[in-house]
């Protein structure tokens, strides 16, 4: 991720470890910058279309900690058609000294269902590497894992419609009824990784005129919700803003700390479907 890898200051110091909470942790903190996501009851025209194009700038107050950014292309899959997305995130200035962070994520899904092919994850953080590529069957539900450090290869079972990290992100930005959702309401999806599949769901807390580099932008407000056992749990410390437009792309998403907060803000963006709502300063 999504891969999340944009908070890669709040891993180093906060996610080290084995424990439960640490893996929860890294878990909500790659869903974060994929995912973002937010699940629906019915497909609508794409949000988004092939040179769509957006970068964030992970910063603690006014130091930047890295970059991380999403691009959509055509590709193709058994001789068919289907989108390609690219995802890259690194760390740059004093965190890459002391935690560089260089990662790939790769999508391959389907034009018209959004349902995926291909995934390829490549990451290097801090020293922990992960070479693999991910197969969906669609008519099985099952995905097999090739992980090439480790030469090994493993299917597992899934539920049906499920997504990687990348394609979760595209997939339900496609759903039409997330106006409709009212405060305290929640949407839920299943998301294959890390040889897994986890139920994620975010939380609708209500709307806000965000003000940000470009002016202020119109923007829904979501927190995510994490799955231990049958019970979901909120994780009040993250909180999620989509621009609340035909887009619905992440503007930012913030984790609080214990003194100030780390930020992912939308820092550039080209090659959108719709018009991007923006009320000038």
């Amino acid at each position: 991720m999504i891969e999340f890898f944009c908070f890669y200051y709040i891993w180093n110091k906060y996610c080290t470890g084995n424990s439960t909470k640490t893996v929860t942790m890294k878990k909500f903190l790659i869903f974060l910058i994929f995912p973002l996501l937010f699940s629906f009851d019915a497909q609508r025209e794409d949000a988004f279309q092939t040179g769509e194009w957006f970068k964030f700038r992970v910063h603690y107050g006014l130091i930047n900690a890295g970059y991380a950014t999403l691009e959509v292309q055509d590709g193709v899959i058994n001789n068919k058609k289907v989108y390609h997305v690219i995802g890259k995130g690194y760390s740059t200035g004093m965190s890459r000294f002391f935690f560089k962070v260089d990662d790939l994520y790769e999508s391959y899904f389907d034009k018209v269902t959004g349902n995926p092919y291909k995934y390829i994850r490549k990451i290097d953080e801090g020293g922990y590497t992960k070479n693999q590529e991910g197969f969906f069957n669609l008519a099985s539900d099952r995905v097999l894992v090739k992980d090439f450090d480790n030469k090994t290869e493993k299917t597992y079972v899934i539920p049906n419609n499920t997504q990687d990290i990348v394609s979760a992100f595209y997939y339900l930005r496609n759903y039409p009824t997330i106006n409709k959702l009212k405060v305290g309401e929640s949407v839920a999806i299943d998301m294959f990784f890390d040889e897994e599949t986890t139920k994620f769901k975010l939380k609708f807390i209500g709307r806000e005129d965000l003000n940000t580099k470009f002016g202020v932008i119109p923007t829904m407000i979501f927190r995510p919700l994490v799955q231990s056992g049958r019970v979901f749990k909120e994780q009040e410390a993250l909180t999620v803003w989509i621009s609340d437009d035909d887009n619905k792309i992440p503007v930012r998403i913030q984790a609080s700390l214990t003194v100030g907060s780390i930020k992912a803000d939308l820092d550039g963006f080209k090659g959108l479907k719709n018009s991007f709502t923006i009320k000038v300063k």
